[in-house]
């Protein structure tokens, strides 16, 4: 029998039972119901963890718009186990796939100013400017040739009788049409698509129906990746930049290629870390920080408490830092990866922070005195022990907003990615560092960071966690939280899921705390010297799957700080 789980829960989800689900065989965690259902049925039939990351990742484009895209783009971590077959050793495969945006030919680092030199945020992240070159469907195309068992246009089918037939809308989508409803553009075409005959978003429990999102996904389905590119698909987008002014090509969408890369791979105390490279910033940060923190006894200072938060954000300041000065695209920008993940590097930074008193940000300066909105992710493991960490993203919620006319599908707004201008570094957050500036085909930074856990085994690395989370630059903290959670704490998966959250990003020099932390841990952090804040709502929507050590049962960590968090397996 196929089990599916759906849980709805508050935003304090430390007060409900922290037992995880969990499953025997193979299992995918994502935040829709309808898109888990559809990867699992693919396991169910014989396809592998690739195979059903495609088709998850095609039905949320479907069911989850806010997020879900064929439009936008992402990365893949994949970890297959070294196993015998046929008589023969099968090798362990660990290996990312990057589907990053691209800026299109014309883009260049001054593009977001307007005419007077100042800089424009409706320009950067609300105009057909903000669209960079979609690299979803080529990503998952590639991971598929390269590692798929079932038949491309099999698993695509699910979403597109998603699509035609529709499915009930759920309360969080519901909720999420209405606030960006009256932004999607072109209008009234873009309206027709998300409300009842373009009057009235739809309510919960109405049928969302998406024709001609559906034609474009079959056509994918039945001439392969490369028709989005090459295509009417193609065709229907670039007549869309040209009514928006937008600068993307019939030549910038033929030239997009996905592209295999090696994983960031480190250690944090008895686990390989596996995670993205650049043009994601996400394994570089990850990798770091936890180097820095295993100099530090978290677990005498203890889950929760001032000390431990307080190493966790110097720890994050650091890494933040270094992510603005160094990473960028590694096809333009010469990235000092291995220093970067050194365990010396580490510990030069480990000494610079001071356990009595909190460090400060400025735009000015990178040295230390001696003392990231919306994305969606998907975690799958088969019954092979693969596992697939897949983190895709629109940018912003709908993205840019614009609904490509005859196609159905939302564009990105991830130029948004880009730094702003030429040294345009502030104390808000702002940053005009060299190496992410726009330029022609460029890959702009990313936070996202899906990432495996591996333990050493008597046949070889085995599973130990898939991790990962939407949420802007908040993506590499959530996955932090939970890997020390589940590490260092020995929380199981869900435990450490729903454990409160902290988040610093070097600029503004302000540590964000979710509700949870006690008053003495808010009190003393501020006498060390942080601008502690409260989040109003959660930080992320980590979706994790981690194997039960004794038994081998596929336990499932789902965020319950988000509406919709399901989970589907055998």
């Amino acid at each position: 029998m196929l089990l599916v789980a759906l849980l709805v829960a508050p935003v304090l989800p430390a007060q409900a039972p922290a037992t995880p689900r969990s499953y025997e065989r193979f299992a995918v965690v994502c935040q829709s119901r309808e898109a888990a259902a559809a990867g699992a049925a693919v396991l169910a039939r014989g396809g592998n963890a690739v195979d059903a990351a495609v088709a998850t990742a095609f039905a949320m484009a479907v069911t989850y718009p806010a997020a879900g895209n064929i439009g936008g783009g992402g990365f893949l971590v994949l970890f297959a186990p070294a196993r015998e077959e046929g008589g023969a050793v099968v090798a362990e495969t660990l290996t990312t796939f990057d589907f990053r945006e691209r800026a299109p030919a014309r883009a260049h680092p001054r593009m977001f100013l307007d005419e007077k030199g100042e800089y424009d945020a409706t320009r950067h992240h609300w105009s057909h400017l903000a669209v960079g070159v979609p690299g979803t469907v080529a990503g998952l195309g590639l991971a598929h040739s390269r590692h798929g068992r079932l038949p491309w246009q099999e698993l695509l089918a699910p979403a597109v009788k998603l699509a035609r037939e529709g499915f009930p809308v759920s309360a969080g989508l519901a909720e999420s049409i209405v606030e960006v409803i009256d932004d999607l553009r072109p209008a009234p075409s873009a309206r027709r698509q998300f409300t009842r005959e373009g009057r009235r978003p739809l309510r919960p429990g109405e049928l969302l129906v998406q024709p001609e999102l559906a034609d474009t996904i079959e056509r994918i389905a039945n001439h392969g990746a490369r028709e989005f590119y090459t295509g009417r698909t193609a065709e229907l987008l670039v007549r869309e930049m040209e009514r928006g002014g937008g600068w993307i090509t019939a030549a910038d969408l033929v030239g997009y290629r996905a592209v295999e890369r090696p994983a960031i791979v480190g250690t944090y105390r008895d686990v390989t870390v596996a995670s993205m490279g650049p043009p994601s910033s996400g394994g570089i940060a990850l990798v770091e920080m936890l180097n820095i923190l295993e100099t530090f006894d978290l677990r005498e200072s203890g889950p929760g408490s001032a000390a431990t938060v307080h190493l966790m954000a110097e720890a994050m300041r650091r890494a933040f830092a270094d992510r603005a000065r160094f990473v960028g695209d590694v096809d333009f920008v010469d990235v000092p990866i291995e220093r970067l993940t050194s365990k010396s590097h580490a510990a030069e930074l480990a000494r610079s922070i001071s356990t009595r008193r909190a460090s400060s940000s400025s735009p000015t300066t990178f040295t230390w005195p001696p003392e990231s909105d919306e994305t969606t992710h998907i975690s799958i493991v088969d019954g092979d022990g693969m596992a697939v960490s897949l983190t895709t993203t629109l940018e912003q919620s709908f993205g840019a907003r614009i609904v490509v006319p005859g196609a159905g599908f939302l564009l990105n707004n991830q130029m948004g990615d880009f730094n702003g201008a030429p040294g345009l570094t502030t104390d808000t957050g702002l940053i005009g560092t060299p190496p992410n500036l726009a330029g022609p085909g460029k890959r702009m930074i990313s936070s996202m960071t899906p990432t495996i856990l591996l333990r050493d085994s008597g046949s070889g690395r085995r599973l130990a966690a898939v991790v990962g989370s939407p949420g802007g630059r908040t993506i590499i903290n959530s996955v932090l939280g939970v890997v020390i959670q589940f590490v260092d704490f020995g929380r199981n998966i869900q435990e450490a899921v729903d454990a409160p959250r902290v988040h610093h990003q070097w600029l503004p020099d302000v540590v964000w705390l979710e509700r949870g932390f006690s008053p003495d841990t808010r009190r003393l952090l501020r006498e060390l010297g942080h601008d502690v804040r409260l989040r109003d709502g959660p930080q992320g929507s980590v979706m994790a799957i981690a194997p039960d050590p004794e038994s081998g049962r596929l336990r499932i960590g789902r965020d319950r700080r988000r509406p919709g968090s399901a989970a589907a397996g055998r």
